[in-house]
C-alpha cells in the first residue's frame, strides 16, 4: 500500500535519494506523495497529488536540501485523495511523520489531542501520530521516548518515521504489522517499506520485526527496543536483489517483462526439486516431522495467491490424497473455526506483509494449529519469520501491480509440495516422481512456446477492448486458471469479468450471454474435454462470442463465432500453469488496446499491508 523512505546523509542532501526511493515505490499502489526535509532546523516540505515526478519537481523547484529527511507515497485510507491529506505531516512546526498502516483508534485520539488544543488540518488517521509524539515531545524533549510513548496508545497495524525540528542527528523508526527496513551506507542511514527503494545506494540490509521502535543516525541504529521494551539487535544481510531486475531493459511495461522472465523463474524455483528431489527437507529441518505428523492441510491467501492456493488443492487431494480446505484469508480470520493440532496450515503471499494473510496464520496458532508452511517471494519478511517451514520462490522482483510470474512460481512450489507428501505416504512411487520431475523440468520450455504465441494473443485482445464485460469458463483443476484471468482482466484493463465453472452455466451465468460478451475458455484435452464443449455449444447457441485456449493435440475447429489458440501438447498435471501465460497475455495487450495504466492500476495496491 503505502510506501515509506527516509535518509539520514552526512555528507550528501538526501532530497535524491527520497524522490528515487519514493519512485521505485511506486509500484505499490498511491494517489499522492511527499517528502520533508530538516534544513537548519527548520521542517521544509512539498506534497502532490498524482505522480511522484509531480512532487520531484515541486521540490527541485524550490531547492529544497538537508541531511535528513522522509518521504512517503500515500493510497489513500482514511480521507480523500488530496493535498492536506498527503504525507508527511507535520505538527507545531516540531514533528514530522510519514506512516504506512492503520490507526484503528484514531477517532477517539482525535478527540484527546483536540481538547489537549491541536487543530488538525487533514482527514487522516496519521496526523493523530503527529500530534501525539508532539505533545510527548514538548514535555520530555526525547525524540525516542515520545515515539515510544505515542506507540503506546495507538491500535492497529503501522510503520512510522519521525523527525524533530530541533534535531538535525536522528530520526525514529517502529514498526508494529507493516513492513520496515533499516539500510546502511558509509555516514549514511536508510530506511524504506521495501528493499527495491534502497538498492541502488546500499545492499546491508536489517529487518525491523513487529513492537520494534528504533533510534537511528548516520552511523546506523543507535538504540534499538523491541516489543517487550528490551534492547535489541537486527541481523545486517547483503540483498540478493539485483538493481537490473528493477529496470524495464526493452520492455514496455514491467508486466509484459514479468510475463517474459516466468520460463527463467520458473526454472529457478523448481531447481530445488529438480536438483534435490521431492524430499521434505527442501521446507525446513522439521519438515519431515511435520509431515508425518499431519493428516489435513488448511491454506489461507488473498487476490491472486488465493487461486494458486485453490489450483494446489486439486494436486494436494489428487497426488498426495491429503484432505485440504481453502479459504480467504481475510474471511477465515474473523470465524469460528474448529482448530485441528494436525492440520498443516499453509500461508501463501507474494511480498509475506499481506496483512489479512498474516494475521489470519496467527489466529489459527493461537487456537491450537502447531504447525505452519509460509510460501513467498521475498525473503526475511513477515509470514517465514512467523511460520515453522518456509519455501521461496524464486521469482524475483515483481513490480506490476497484477502478479504474474509470482503466481506461476507459488504453483511450481505448491505442485512440489503435493509430490512430495504424495511420496512420503506411498501414493507416489520412485517412477512416478521420476516422470513428475521430467515433465518440471520440460515446463519452462513448454512456456516459451506460448510466449511465442503473443502476436495471435495479441489480435484477439483487439475485440477485448470495446467490451464491457468478459466471462471465463474453465473445469477442474483448470477452473482456478479462469478465476485468474478474470482477475488479471477485471485488474488492468477496468473491464467487468467473471469466471465460472464452465459446468455452472446453467445455473445463472448463462442469463449473460448475448452477441456483446466475450467467453474465454480454458479447455485442455484432458478427461473434461468433452464436457467443456458441450459447454461451449450452450454459449455459441446463445450468440456468445468464443474465445479458446486448449492443446495442440486437441480436436477443435474454427467456426464463425469460435476463436482457437493452440498451447503445446497437454503437459498433464501442470496444465495449469500452462494456461495461465495466454491469460496473462491477454489481460495485458487488452489493456493496452484500451489505454489503461497496465503496471498501476486504479485504486490497487501491490502489497497490501492494511486491513
Amino acid at each position: 500500500m503505502c510506501g515509506i523512505v527516509g535518509a539520514i546523509r552526512a555528507n550528501h542532501n538526501v532530497v535524491d535519494f527520497l524522490t528515487d526511493g519514493l519512485k521505485r515505490l511506486e509500484y505499490r499502489g498511491y494517489d499522492s506523495s511527499g517528502i520533508a526535509v530538516n534544513s537548519d532546523n527548520k521542517i521544509k516540505r512539498v506534497r502532490r497529488v498524482g505522480r511522484v515526478a509531480l512532487m520531484e519537481e515541486a521540490a527541485r523547484e524550490r531547492g529544497m536540501f538537508g541531511h535528513i529527511g522522509i518521504g512517503h507515497t500515500r493510497w489513500a485510507t482514511h480521507g480523500g485523495v488530496t493535498e492536506p491529506n498527503a504525507h508527511p505531516h507535520i505538527s507545531s512546526g516540531t514533528i514530522a511523520v510519514v506512516h504506512n498502516g492503520i490507526i484503528e483508534n484514531f477517532e477517539e485520539e482525535r478527540t484527546r489531542l483536540q481538547k489537549l488544543g491541536y487543530v488538525f488540518e487533514s482527514q487522516t488517521d496519521t496526523e493523530v501520530i503527529a500530534h501525539s509524539v508532539t505533545h510527548e515531545y514538548l514535555q520530555n524533549g526525547d525524540l525516542f521516548a515520545s515515539v515510544e510513548a505515542a506507540c503506546k496508545r495507538f491500535h492497529g497495524a503501522f510503520a512510522i518515521a519521525v523527525m524533530a525540528q530541533d534535531n538535525t542527528e536522528n530520526m525514529v523508526v517502529a514498526r508494529m504489522g507493516c513492513p520496515l527496513l533499516v539500510a546502511f551506507g558509509e555516514d549514511e542511514t536508510f530506511i524504506a517499506s521495501d528493499v527495491s527503494a534502497v538498492i541502488a545506494f546500499t545492499r546491508n540490509i536489517a529487518y525491523l520485526e513487529d513492537g520494534d521502535i528504533a533510534l537511528l543516525s548516520a552511523k546506523g541504529i543507535e538504540k534499538l527496543m523491541d516489543k517487550n521494551g528490551k534492547p535489541a539487535e537486527r541481523k545486517v544481510k547483503v540483498s540478493e536483489l539485483s538493481l537490473a531486475s528493477l529496470e524495464l531493459g526493452p520492455y514496455s511495461h514491467f508486466m509484459q517483462k514479468e510475463i517474459h522472465e516466468q520460463p527463467r523463474a520458473i526454472a529457478d524455483t523448481a531447481e530445488v526439486f529438480l536438483e534435490g528431489g521431492f524430499e521434505p527437507e527442501n521446507f525446513g529441518p522439521k519438515a519431515r516431522e511435520v509431515f508425518d505428523e499431519i493428516d489435513s492441510i488448511k491454506i489461507l491467501a488473498c487476490g491472486t495467491s488465493f487461486y494458486s492456493a485453490l489450483t494446489a488443492k486439486y494436486w494436494l487431494e489428487s497426488i498426495a490424497k491429503v484432505p485440504t480446505d481453502v479459504e480467504i484469508a481475510s474471511e477465515y480470520r474473523y470465524r469460528d473455526v474448529i482448530a485441528n493440532p494436525k492440520q498443516l496450515v499453509i500461508t501463501i503471499s507474494q511480498s509475506g506483509e499481506t496483512l489479512d494473510t498474516m494475521e489470519a496464520l496467527k489466529y489459527a496458532q493461537s487456537l491450537g494449529h502447531k504447525h505452519s508452511l509460509s510460501i513467498c517471494n521475498v525473503m526475511e519478511s513477515a509470514l517465514p519469520r512467523e511460520s515453522e517451514l518456509v519455501l521461496y520462490t524464486r521469482a524475483g522482483a515483481e513490480i506490476g501491480v497484477a502478479s504474474t510470474k509470482a503466481f506461476t512460481t507459488q504453483l511450481v512450489v505448491l505442485f512440489g509440495l503435493a509430490v512430495t507428501l504424495g511420496k512420503m505416504r506411498g501414493h507416489v512411487s520412485e517412477t512416478q516422481a521420476q516422470e513428475y520431475t521430467e515433465e518440471l523440468r520440460q515446463l519452462p520450455g513448454s512456456i516459451q512456446h506460448v510466449l511465442n504465441l503473443e502476436p495471435q494473443i495479441t489480435a484477439w485482445s483487439q475485440k477485448f477492448a470495446s467490451k464491457n464485460s468478459a466471462l471465463f469458463l474453465g473445469r477442474g483443476i483448470h477452473y482456478p486458471i479462469a478465476l485468474e484471468g478474470a482477475l488479471k482482466l477485471k485488474e488492468i484493463t477496468y473491464i467487468h469479468a467473471e469466471a465460472y465453472p464452465a459446468g455452472e452455466l446453467k445455473h445463472g451465468p448463462l442469463a449473460l450471454v448475448d452477441e456483446n460478451m466475450p467467453v474465454v475458455v480454458i479447455a485442455p484435452n484432458d478427461m473434461l474435454l468433452d464436457k467443456v464443449k458441450a459447454n461451449m455449444q450452450e454459449v455459441g447457441a446463445r450468440g456468445g462470442e468464443l474465445f479458446v485456449f486448449t492443446d495442440l493435440d486437441s480436436n477443435f475447429n474454427e467456426d464463425k463465432g469460435v476463436h482457437v489458440i493452440r498451447t503445446p501438447r497437454h503437459v498433464g498435471v501442470l496444465s495449469p500453469i500452462v494456461h495461465t501465460i495466454p491469460v496473462q497475455l491477454l489481460a495485458y495487450h487488452a489493456a493496452l488496446a484500451r489505454g489503461t495504466d497496465v503496471d498501476k492500476p486504479r485504486n490497487l495496491a501491490k502489497s497490501v499491508t492494511v486491513e
